[in-house]
């Protein structure tokens, strides 16, 4: 009889254990990590990974304090005899920069993906920030799954919002947003955004967009700063009376992001829980559980 899935759960993930546990018929294995006075990482296994096909789930915002500890708990995985090692990675960082915009810069997606390939067997993620690369194989050479959140948001949108009217701030977000409107049958729009930095951009919204009659719900796949969102917010002030919503996939919310929101006059905000927030309502471990399923079965 073939053992279950040994699963190891990192700090910053624990909120995803027992529901993806209980999803996939896995064991949860017990891991140790510390951190010494001088910053490095102390990592035993307390659970055997010996003959065993593994799998290591991290939620990887704040990756560079992160990928020291993975890198570690893989390494000594594999030294104790381990069958497999997989990577289950609900938001996967570094993705956004796959080209060389100025000169000598790092292509560091393709950077993290050199270094999930050698270290693991499989990754399983919820939709990466794909915009230029057409799919995980270009920087990946294990097997891949995505995990799609569409779904699970259009399912929130549904069972939450009144006539809802879809809008994505730029092209970038066509993809999410085209795929939950389908869901929803909502109408949507898609603007054109101009970034001048890290922190400042412009969005064309059209005079004759009307949709007054509609609760605006904006979606995004990542807010950082919340400044692309908040950009949005604020110009459709003079468009409707209903404060926006804001739905969003990967909820990073760094530098004082929410309350950026909520001054622009955002109304709720609201997460999938890949990464552990206040704004999660959005449950993705059906669709995560089954991109895993797909790798690890």
């Amino acid at each position: 009889m073939t053992s279950p899935l040994l699963l190891y759960v990192l700090p910053g993930a624990q909120h995803l254990a027992a529901s993806l546990s209980e999803a996939l018929g896995a064991e949860l294995g017990k891991i140790e990590i510390r951190r010494f006075p001088d910053g490095e990482s102390h990592l035993r296994f307390m659970t055997s990974p010996a003959g065993r096909d593994i799998a290591f789930m991290d939620c990887l915002k704040d990756p560079d304090a992160k990928l020291i500890p993975l890198l570690f708990a893989s390494q000594t995985a594999k030294e104790l005899g381990a069958h497999s090692v997989g990577l289950v990675a609900p938001y996967m960082p570094y993705i956004r920069q796959d080209a060389e915009f100025s000169p000598g810069e790092s292509v560091s997606a393709r950077h993290i993906g050199t270094f999930f390939s050698t270290h693991f067997s499989w990754l399983a993620t919820v939709d990466p920030h794909l915009h230029r690369l057409s799919s995980l194989d270009e920087i990946l050479t294990i097997p891949s799954a995505i995990a799609h959140a569409a779904n699970a948001m259009a399912s929130w949108i549904r069972h939450n919002i009144s006539e809802p009217f879809l809008l994505g701030p730029d092209a970038e977000s066509r993809q999410w947003v085209s795929a939950i409107a389908d869901a929803c049958q909502a109408p949507f729009a898609i603007f054109e955004k101009t970034r001048f930095g890290d922190h400042e951009v412009t969005i064309d919204v059209p005079d004759d967009l009307d949709f007054r009659r509609h609760t605006p719900v904006i979606i995004d796949d990542i807010v950082s700063s919340g400044g692309t969102l908040a950009t949005l917010v604020s110009a459709l002030h003079d468009k409707t009376d209903r404060a926006p919503v804001c739905c969003i996939v990967h909820g990073i919310f760094s530098d004082g992001a929410r309350e950026r929101l909520e001054k622009a006059g955002a109304g709720r905000l609201v997460s999938t829980n890949t990464i552990p927030h206040a704004t999660n309502a959005i449950d993705i471990t059906v669709p995560l559980a089954e991109a895993v399923r797909n790798l690890s079965g």
